[in-house]
Protein backbone atom coordinates (compact mmCIF):
# COMPACT_ATOMS: atom_id res chain seq x y z
CA UNK A 1 0.00 0.00 0.00
CA UNK A 2 1.15 3.32 -1.13
CA UNK A 3 0.25 6.87 0.71
CA UNK A 4 -1.06 9.85 -1.48
CA UNK A 5 1.06 11.71 -2.53
CA UNK A 6 1.80 15.34 -0.77
CA UNK A 7 1.13 17.09 -3.65
CA UNK A 8 -1.98 15.52 -4.69
CA UNK A 9 -3.55 16.30 -1.37
CA UNK A 10 -2.49 19.70 -0.97
CA UNK A 11 -3.84 20.29 -4.79
CA UNK A 12 -7.28 19.07 -3.48
CA UNK A 13 -7.34 21.34 -0.24
CA UNK A 14 -6.27 24.45 -2.57
CA UNK A 15 -9.33 23.41 -5.00
CA UNK A 16 -11.49 23.22 -2.15
CA UNK A 17 -10.60 26.64 -1.07
CA UNK A 18 -10.81 28.06 -4.46
CA UNK A 19 -14.10 27.03 -4.99
CA UNK A 20 -15.60 28.03 -1.41
CA UNK A 21 -14.04 31.54 -2.11
CA UNK A 22 -16.63 32.97 -4.35
CA UNK A 23 -19.24 32.36 -1.44
CA UNK A 24 -17.72 33.92 1.50
CA UNK A 25 -19.98 36.88 1.41
CA UNK A 26 -23.04 34.76 1.01
CA UNK A 27 -23.11 33.70 4.90
CA UNK A 28 -24.77 35.91 7.15
CA UNK A 29 -25.75 35.24 10.53
CA UNK A 30 -29.25 34.63 11.36
CA UNK A 31 -29.37 36.89 14.48
CA UNK A 32 -26.76 38.95 13.33
CA UNK A 33 -27.11 43.05 13.63
CA UNK A 34 -27.06 43.82 9.98
CA UNK A 35 -30.19 41.33 9.29
CA UNK A 36 -31.23 39.06 6.63
CA UNK A 37 -32.50 40.30 3.61
CA UNK A 38 -32.75 44.24 5.78
CA UNK A 39 -34.74 42.83 8.27
CA UNK A 40 -33.53 42.62 11.74
CA UNK A 41 -34.13 39.64 13.29
CA UNK A 42 -33.85 39.62 17.03
CA UNK A 43 -35.75 42.49 16.91
CA UNK A 44 -38.49 41.39 15.05
CA UNK A 45 -38.19 38.36 17.92
CA UNK A 46 -38.01 40.49 21.17
CA UNK A 47 -41.69 42.32 19.60
CA UNK A 48 -43.64 39.26 19.93
CA UNK A 49 -45.70 38.97 23.05
CA UNK A 50 -46.07 35.07 24.34
CA UNK A 51 -50.16 34.29 25.59
CA UNK A 52 -50.11 32.47 28.86
CA UNK A 53 -50.34 28.98 28.76
CA UNK A 54 -52.13 27.24 31.23
CA UNK A 55 -51.17 24.60 33.67
CA UNK A 56 -47.13 23.93 35.12
CA UNK A 57 -46.40 22.54 32.13
CA UNK A 58 -47.41 25.71 30.46
CA UNK A 59 -45.45 27.81 32.86
CA UNK A 60 -42.50 26.37 32.12
CA UNK A 61 -43.18 26.67 28.02
CA UNK A 62 -44.13 29.92 28.13
CA UNK A 63 -41.03 31.60 30.50
CA UNK A 64 -38.32 29.36 28.16
CA UNK A 65 -40.56 31.44 25.42
CA UNK A 66 -40.19 34.63 26.98
CA UNK A 67 -36.58 34.34 27.51
CA UNK A 68 -35.50 32.37 24.21
CA UNK A 69 -37.47 35.00 22.24
CA UNK A 70 -36.37 38.12 24.11
CA UNK A 71 -33.26 37.21 26.35
CA UNK A 72 -32.25 40.83 26.49
CA UNK A 73 -34.77 42.09 28.88
CA UNK A 74 -35.70 45.10 26.97
CA UNK A 75 -39.10 45.76 26.60
CA UNK A 76 -40.28 46.08 22.76
CA UNK A 77 -43.55 47.44 21.30
CA UNK A 78 -45.67 44.05 20.48
CA UNK A 79 -45.84 43.79 17.25
CA UNK A 80 -47.17 39.58 16.87
CA UNK A 81 -49.23 37.81 19.53
CA UNK A 82 -47.56 33.88 19.71
CA UNK A 83 -50.45 31.43 20.58
CA UNK A 84 -49.15 28.19 22.26
CA UNK A 85 -51.50 24.89 22.56
CA UNK A 86 -49.74 21.68 23.87
CA UNK A 87 -50.83 17.91 25.22
CA UNK A 88 -48.45 16.28 27.18
CA UNK A 89 -48.40 12.78 28.30
CA UNK A 90 -46.31 10.17 30.96
CA UNK A 91 -45.27 6.85 29.83
CA UNK A 92 -43.87 4.34 32.14
CA UNK A 93 -41.73 1.78 29.22
CA UNK A 94 -40.20 -0.09 31.70
CA UNK A 95 -42.14 -2.25 34.62
CA UNK A 96 -40.25 -4.04 37.74
CA UNK A 97 -41.47 -7.24 37.46
CA UNK A 98 -41.42 -7.77 41.26
CA UNK A 99 -42.06 -4.69 42.78
CA UNK A 100 -44.56 -3.81 39.79
CA UNK A 101 -43.63 0.06 40.03
CA UNK A 102 -42.32 2.04 36.75
CA UNK A 103 -38.22 1.95 37.03
CA UNK A 104 -38.55 5.01 34.65
CA UNK A 105 -40.69 7.72 32.77
CA UNK A 106 -40.97 9.22 29.55
CA UNK A 107 -42.33 12.17 29.44
CA UNK A 108 -44.13 13.78 25.96
CA UNK A 109 -44.94 17.12 24.98
CA UNK A 110 -47.00 17.82 21.56
CA UNK A 111 -47.31 21.74 21.29
CA UNK A 112 -48.72 23.76 18.35
CA UNK A 113 -48.35 27.30 18.15
CA UNK A 114 -49.55 30.11 15.82
CA UNK A 115 -47.53 33.34 15.55
CA UNK A 116 -49.99 36.25 14.13
CA UNK A 117 -50.01 40.53 14.11
CA UNK A 118 -50.89 42.09 17.17
CA UNK A 119 -52.91 44.20 15.42
CA UNK A 120 -55.20 41.15 13.63
CA UNK A 121 -54.84 38.87 10.65
CA UNK A 122 -53.36 35.80 8.93
CA UNK A 123 -50.42 33.68 11.07
CA UNK A 124 -47.00 34.74 9.75
CA UNK A 125 -45.98 31.61 11.34
CA UNK A 126 -47.37 28.34 12.51
CA UNK A 127 -47.23 24.65 13.00
CA UNK A 128 -46.46 21.98 15.39
CA UNK A 129 -43.29 20.60 17.42
CA UNK A 130 -42.70 17.54 19.67
CA UNK A 131 -39.85 17.15 22.12
CA UNK A 132 -39.50 13.64 25.01
CA UNK A 133 -37.57 13.71 28.34
CA UNK A 134 -36.81 10.36 30.35
CA UNK A 135 -36.28 10.03 33.69
CA UNK A 136 -35.94 7.24 36.43
CA UNK A 137 -38.14 6.73 38.90
CA UNK A 138 -37.19 5.41 42.32
CA UNK A 139 -38.91 4.54 45.48
CA UNK A 140 -38.89 8.07 47.08
CA UNK A 141 -41.90 9.48 46.24
CA UNK A 142 -40.60 13.35 46.34
CA UNK A 143 -37.54 12.37 44.29
CA UNK A 144 -40.00 10.97 41.64
CA UNK A 145 -41.79 14.55 42.04
CA UNK A 146 -38.97 16.23 41.40
CA UNK A 147 -37.65 14.18 38.59
CA UNK A 148 -40.95 14.04 36.81
CA UNK A 149 -40.59 17.87 37.00
CA UNK A 150 -36.92 18.21 36.02
CA UNK A 151 -37.92 16.38 32.54
CA UNK A 152 -41.09 18.64 31.64
CA UNK A 153 -38.68 21.97 32.38
CA UNK A 154 -35.94 19.74 29.99
CA UNK A 155 -39.15 19.07 27.47
CA UNK A 156 -39.98 22.91 27.77
CA UNK A 157 -36.75 24.28 26.91
CA UNK A 158 -36.43 21.96 23.74
CA UNK A 159 -39.55 22.97 22.35
CA UNK A 160 -38.82 26.24 22.90
CA UNK A 161 -35.84 26.30 21.59
CA UNK A 162 -37.64 24.32 18.30
CA UNK A 163 -40.44 27.31 18.07
CA UNK A 164 -37.59 29.93 18.46
CA UNK A 165 -35.71 28.98 14.94
CA UNK A 166 -38.99 27.91 12.89
CA UNK A 167 -39.90 31.48 13.87
CA UNK A 168 -36.94 32.86 12.87
CA UNK A 169 -36.99 31.22 10.00
CA UNK A 170 -40.43 32.58 9.46
CA UNK A 171 -39.35 35.97 10.03
CA UNK A 172 -37.10 35.88 6.90
CA UNK A 173 -38.13 37.71 3.69
CA UNK A 174 -39.23 35.01 0.76
CA UNK A 175 -37.05 35.37 -1.95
Amino acid sequence: MSSPDPTRRAFGALAAIAAALPLAGCFQPLYGSGGVGGVDVAAEMRAIAVDPIPDRFGHYLGNELIFALNGTGQAAPTKYRLLVTYKNRVQTPIIDAVTGRADSATVWADVNYELTPAAGGAAVVKGAVASLADYDRSSQRYANIRAARDAEIRAAKSVADQIRLRIAAGLLPKS
